[in-house]
């Protein structure tokens, strides 16, 4: 069983920045960020591989940023330039066993 701890969520103006972070039990596999917004599917945001090969959804290439440190069972998604269509609860996850582990989820608010 994987255990994740989202953090860092708030309320933004659009064009700033936020720093999500993601606690982990641990971090053997590949692991990611997804949205959902209100009404609508949870969407991928981002995922890193633990070799550090990343994927990011077109809509938040160039403004999102995933990393992680392994040493310290921690993911992170640094989101600059944020805009309101990024408002959304953000989850990490992590791929392990054949299964998706979730973590509890974190709420971002974009609005001025």
């Amino acid at each position: 069983q994987v255990q994740l701890v989202e953090s860092g969520g708030g309320l933004v103006q659009p064009g700033g920045s936020l720093r999500l972070s993601c606690a982990a039990s641990r971090s053997i596999f590949r692991m990611g960020w997804s949205r959902q917004a209100p009404g609508k599917q949870r969407e991928l945001v981002a995922f890193i591989t633990k070799s550090g090969s990343t994927n990011y959804a077109d809509s938040v290439k160039g403004r999102f940023t995933i990393s992680r440190d392994n040493a310290k069972n921690m993911l992170y998604l640094q989101m600059n330039n944020l805009k309101p269509e990024d408002t959304a609860v953000y989850y990490c996850y992590e791929d392990a066993n054949l299964s998706r582990y979730w973590g509890q989820g974190t709420q971002v608010t974009v609005s001025s």
